[in-house]
């Protein structure tokens, strides 16, 4: 049975509760969250793909949980990071596509409290530390396998772990079915469930509605989504973007993925890799992750900014400099996209908006010229002024639309936000 066939009937038995619809607009106001990609693949430095690009096999790739003893890993400082750079939540790896569990799963060793001598609990840890400090905790959770035998047929990758050309797919999906059930049921409220590797066997049976419907059995207003790369599935909550704005087809993620009525997440790189990576220095400036924050929210979509956290279990330098300067400007321009919505004019290379309520903010992004026309906003304009500042600015009204006369942009600015005060709906 195909994926898509066994979802279909999904979509006859799904409702979201109002538990659920109530998470999604929290969601969708959140805006801002951190996306962390750590296990036993950090000790190599060579990114959370390591164990398929050398590659590795089942039982070399079983010595590396012996070398993973993060002394220093603070959850209480990884949360205070987070929302110093104004984030709302947090998305973490619990399995990669190692198979290994950073939770103490009693479904198998194969996990962070029985394999490594660090042996504690780091999705437990973690989810302790957002409840006290008041933050949603989001699981990443790969249905792709390198580790289990019973993740058979193979698919496109894994194909070079050692394993038995034999395996038991229905166990399989019942063992990750199990997983779920334990990350849902021992370390309280979770936001959502952040599914990827779908896209490794395609065609499969993953039996969707059945997993979907567990998830909000156990937890209805729990969030779910998928990396399918595909538009979404019946039992869905939100629909995410590997790499690429909402539209985007930038990278070759998401070629058959459209836009779909759920909230929208963009998920990105702070440097090129996802898990923690000695030799990648491509690191994106911070004013480049702000703007990204802003055309996503543009194009009503939150933007999930990734951290590969090193073995030792610190963010490295270069990652806690860029989030601690992101928190200074949320801190002063978040009003502009928290709690808004896509604004009424089209995004474009100058920039986006963003509204709340009869509030609509312009986000210059990249435009010399005096003059910056827009079509498209409903009614007429109360007020109009610098967010930075209060200063006023002039505004016309032409056919089609109206003209802002720009102020000048300050060094090394890197959005100016203007605040449309629009006339009340009649």
């Amino acid at each position: 049975m195909l994926a898509g066939s066994s979802s279909a009937s999904a979509q006859e038995t799904y409702t979201p509760t109002k538990e659920n619809l109530k998470a999604r607009g929290w969601f969708q106001d959140a805006k801002f969250g951190l996306f962390i990609h750590w296990g036993v693949y950090s000790v190599l430095g060579d990114g959370e793909w390591v164990m398929e690009t050398r590659p590795i096999n089942r039982t070399d790739y079983a010595k590396l949980p012996n070398f993973f003893n993060p002394l220093k890993f603070d959850p209480a400082a990884w949360v205070t990071l987070a929302k110093t750079a104004g984030m709302k939540y947090i998305t973490i790896t619990s399995k990669h596509h190692d198979g290994f569990a950073m939770f103490d799963s009693k479904l198998t060793d194969w996990n962070v409290v029985a394999r490594t001598p660090y042996g504690k609990d780091v999705i437990g840890m973690l989810a302790a530390e957002c409840h006290k400090q008041g933050i949603k905790l989001f699981v990443y959770y790969s249905q792709l396998d390198w580790h289990s035998e019973d993740y058979f047929p193979r698919g496109r990758t894994g194909q070079r772990t050692g394993r038995p050309d034999s395996g038991n797919w229905d166990a399989y999906l019942n063992f990750m079915d199990g997983q779920l059930r334990e990350l849902l049921t021992k370390y309280g409220e979770i936001g959502g469930v952040w599914f990827d590797g779908m896209w490794d066997k395609p065609d499969a049976d993953w039996r969707l509605a059945r997993t979907y419907a567990l998830i909000h059995q156990l937890q209805p207003p729990a969030l779910v989504g998928s990396n399918h790369h595909k538009t979404p599935f019946p039992g869905e909550d939100f629909q995410m973007f590997e790499k690429d704005l909402p539209g985007g087809h930038t990278t070759g993620f998401n070629p058959e993925q459209g836009v779909s009525a759920l909230p929208l997440e963009t998920a990105e790189t702070m440097n090129n890799s996802w898990g923690f990576n000695i030799t990648d220095h491509h690191y994106k400036s911070t004013a480049d992750l702000i703007r990204y924050v802003v055309r996503a929210a543009g194009r009503n979509a939150n933007f999930l900014l990734n951290v590969g956290p090193m073995p030792n279990g610190e963010i490295q330098p270069e990652f806690v400099e860029r989030l601690t300067e992101m928190g200074k400007w949320t801190k002063q321009y978040g009003q502009s996209v928290y709690g808004t919505r896509g604004g009424p004019v089209p995004a474009g290379p100058w920039g986006v908006t963003t509204e709340r309520g009869s509030t609509v903010y312009v986000h210059v992004l990249d435009w010399n010229q005096p003059l910056l026309a827009l079509a498209g906003i409903p009614r007429g304009v109360r007020s109009a002024k610098l967010l930075r500042d209060g200063t006023t600015v002039e505004v016309s009204v032409v056919k089609g639309g109206l003209v802002l006369k720009l102020p000048e942009a300050q060094a090394e600015e890197v959005d100016r936000v203007i605040e449309l005060e629009l006339e009340p709906e009649k």
